[in-house]
């Protein structure tokens, strides 16, 4: 076994971080779950995929040395949640930290869109981050202290115009107001809340519905010139998951390679 420190274990090493979606392999969440583990947090992966979660969380204590555990979850369903993060409670130091990354896209345009992909993408991604939160951060203000980073897109300022269609941006946009309001309230008991509007990012989550030339478009009106790699998105969270971000909330943090400009 590989034990990995870092200057942040010392804030984090008593705490756990719960982080949503985290066991696709070329994944956000599976490289900020690693981030996290790295810097000397217990990780609980909580993903749909609960073989995937456990294996993931096998990795990161074997590599790093931290507890993890992998936990099946629908972020869709009260219940599941629950059972999840009662068995984080139960297995893994307090809880201190969430982020929420589980979710899914689609490119269909609107009058393609039907009522029922409209529901799909925002019950997997807006109410999912509902009730991921509402359950978690529970938890942190009985203990008055807590830190929520919630997985929004740029597709949420710009309206759309990268991959995801109309229901994706609503969706994400929705994560946005969520993440403001939840900030004013939870503030006063030690909790703060903020999200990141990754612009086109080197994932899985486009997959089998995309191609390598619309992959090198994407690239190419990047101001950068590139796609974001996950793990430059772990860090982002990272940062914003530590004790010293204790300062910023409410704020949605663009990283998106200057797309905003493009």
């Amino acid at each position: 076994m590989t034990t990995q420190t870092s200057p942040a274990q010392s804030t984090a090493s008593t705490r756990t971080a719960v982080v949503t979606g985290a066991a696709s392999p070329r994944g956000i969440g599976r490289a900020t779950a690693r981030r996290l583990a790295s810097d000397g947090w217990a990780v609980a992966v909580l993903d749909l995929d609960g073989d995937a979660s456990q294996a993931t969380a096998e990795e990161l204590t074997d590599e790093f040395g931290v507890p993890a555990r992998g936990f099946t979850a629908d972020v869709t369903d009260e219940a599941s949640v629950d059972a999840a993060v009662a068995a984080v409670e139960r297995d893994l130091p307090v809880i201190g930290g969430l982020a929420n990354i589980a979710g899914v896209t689609s490119p269909t345009r609107f009058f393609e869109t039907t009522l029922e992909e409209w529901n799909r993408i925002m019950t997997i991604n807006a109410t999912g981050t509902y009730v991921v939160t509402k359950r978690v951060a529970s938890v942190m203000r009985d203990n008055g202290y807590g830190r929520i980073v919630n997985m929004s897109s740029v597709s949420a300022i710009r309206g759309g115009g990268v991959f995801g269609g109309v229901p994706y941006s609503a969706a994400k946009a929705a994560i946005l107001g969520f993440t403001r309001a939840l900030a004013r309230e939870l503030g006063p008991v030690g909790i703060t809340v903020n999200s990141v509007t990754p612009g086109v990012v080197d994932t899985d989550i486009r997959a089998g519905s995309t191609t390598p030339e619309l992959e090198a478009k994407l690239s190419a009106d990047v101001p950068v010139g590139r796609q974001a790699t996950v793990h430059e998105i772990a860090a982002l969270f990272a940062f914003l998951l530590r004790e010293e971000a204790g300062y910023i909330t409410g704020a949605t943090y663009d990283i998106n390679g200057g797309s905003h400009i493009s």
